[in-house]
């Protein structure tokens, strides 16, 4: 694991993203790092997630937008 500096990793990305085929790099930005892993396209994804009653009981953006305009209007014309 190398942990590096956002200002090194900017200078010097192309070094860094070539290190993270073979190793995990970590960048760091103030108090926050963020991770860079090798990622295999080619590999099966291990965790595969099945719609459950949160996702049947979703609604669309179109449903969103027009339950909130009813919403709106039954305040304003309540004033």
């Amino acid at each position: 694991m190398t942990v590096v500096s956002s200002k090194d990793f900017i200078a010097n990305d192309e070094k860094y993203f070539e290190m993270a085929l073979n190793d995990q790099l970590i960048i760091q930005w103030g108090d926050n790092k963020f991770i860079i892993q090798n990622y295999i396209p080619d590999e099966e994804p291990d965790i595969i997630f099945e719609p459950d009653e949160d996702f049947y009981r979703s609604i669309t953006v179109d449903e969103l937008r027009e339950s909130v305009k009813e919403h709106i209007h039954k305040l304003f014309l309540n004033q």
